[in-house]
């Protein structure tokens, strides 16, 4: 059994840490997966202009560095600390408009794919790859922060075109998407360490590329909340660091072998 992450991003966009020290962060942390998932944006859009200006994406030019440093790393990964590292990226098409934005995650993917056009086409490409497609944060995040309804209001129309749908990102939990009837995935959409305190995925399968995706599409998963332990150096100087308890959080039912529900 095993903790996976599989919506994280690096410094090739908007991340705080580069691929290495993810590796390291994760590594040590004992976890047996991740997906590194930075983000291509629309070519054409005025946000999309806006990312590439700032370095906040991927690009053609950059996505082959991008592949290169995720292979090798992967191998040291797998070396050092027996953790799967998977190639992915985030098609992001950013609006102005809560519901006119949508981010597709491409996981297990080879080829650069720009976000433009349809959600579908999108989906697909992902999966003519060989690559899973997965819904992010498809209903509110809970933050004050632009959101991503789109894909959530085409969730009929597009249930056969994803393989799994984003029932958590970091942590808040959606019972939205959890009754649905979608399959699942939790993640922790982390840009920096703190966000590694976040819904996870729990898989008991191969640590394996494959192994990890037809678990995915048979659901054969559950979710834990991972809490990083407080330590002696986050005492404040006046009393204790607040953070939530598993009690206060509760347990959630999550979909387990053969469509059961189980409990973490």
């Amino acid at each position: 059994m095993f903790l996976a992450d599989l919506h994280v991003h690096s410094t090739f966009s908007d991340g705080q840490m580069n691929i290495p020290e993810l590796v390291d962060f994760y590594g040590r942390r004992g976890f047996g997966a991740i997906a590194v998932t930075d983000h291509v944006v629309e070519h054409r859009a005025f946000l999309g202009k806006a990312a590439r200006h700032l370095n906040l994406c991927l690009t053609p030019a950059t996505f082959p560095l991008y592949k290169a440093i995720l292979r090798s790393e992967a191998d040291r990964a797998w070396r050092e600390y027996r953790m799967v590292v998977i190639t992915g990226f985030e098609l992001s098409k950013n609006s102005w408009f809560n519901h006119r934005s949508a981010h597709i995650l491409g996981l297990g993917v080879k080829d650069f794919m720009a976000a433009d056009g349809d959600i579908r086409d999108l989906a697909r490409g992902i999966r003519a790859q060989g690559g899973l497609a997965v819904a992010a944060h498809p209903v509110s995040t809970g933050k004050l922060e632009p959101q991503t309804f789109h894909l959530w209001s085409r969730r009929e129309e597009l249930r056969e075109d994803f393989d799994a749908w984003e029932v958590a990102s970091g942590t808040k939990w959606s019972d939205e998407v959890h009754t649905s009837g979608l399959p699942l995935l939790a993640t922790s959409d982390l840009h920096r360490p703190s966000q590694i305190n976040s819904w996870k995925t729990q898989f008991t399968c191969e640590r394996d590329q494959g192994a990890i995706f037809d678990a995915i599409r048979r659901q054969d998963l559950s979710f834990k909340f991972y809490q990083e332990p407080v330590s002696e150096f986050e005492r404040p100087i006046h009393g204790w660091i607040r953070r939530p308890s598993r009690a206060r959080l509760g347990a959630r039912p999550v979909h387990g072998d053969l469509g059961n529900v189980a409990y973490t």
